[in-house]
């Protein structure tokens, strides 16, 4: 077992240092998703570039493109305990990143509320 230091968050699958208890399922690769990476080990530079070049999804950038793009760090999270119903979380839980994805709506949430009231 894993031991983490005080105030680290737990990974999925790892045991809850308080009672033993699973933390969260572990996720298993889905077949067919993502990228097959033996194929791509094998593949030269020059390969690897002409199927970007094919791809009809693929947009070239460049410095203009650029120019006004700013590093935005990730803010800080912090651990809360919340209630939520079963059938929702159940819900949010059926894709990788839940928890981003929930953060990501309260945010809206927020921006939309602040907007209305006229503060930030």
């Amino acid at each position: 077992m894993k031991t983490t230091t005080k105030g680290a968050s737990s990974r999925r699958g790892e045991r809850n240092r308080t009672n033993g208890a699973p933390t969260g399922k572990t996720s298993k690769a889905r077949q067919g998703a993502g990228t097959d990476w033996d194929i791509l080990r094998h593949r030269s530079d020059a390969q690897i570039r002409r199927g970007i070049a094919s791809d009809p999804d693929v947009r070239p950038t460049d410095e203009e493109f650029w120019k006004d793009a700013k590093v935005v760090w990730p803010t800080r999270k912090t651990v809360v305990t919340m209630r939520l119903d079963a059938d929702l979380l159940a819900w949010f839980r059926q894709e990788r990143g839940y928890q981003t994805r929930i953060n990501a709506i309260l945010r809206a949430y927020m921006k939309a509320r602040a907007s209305e009231h006229g503060t930030r």
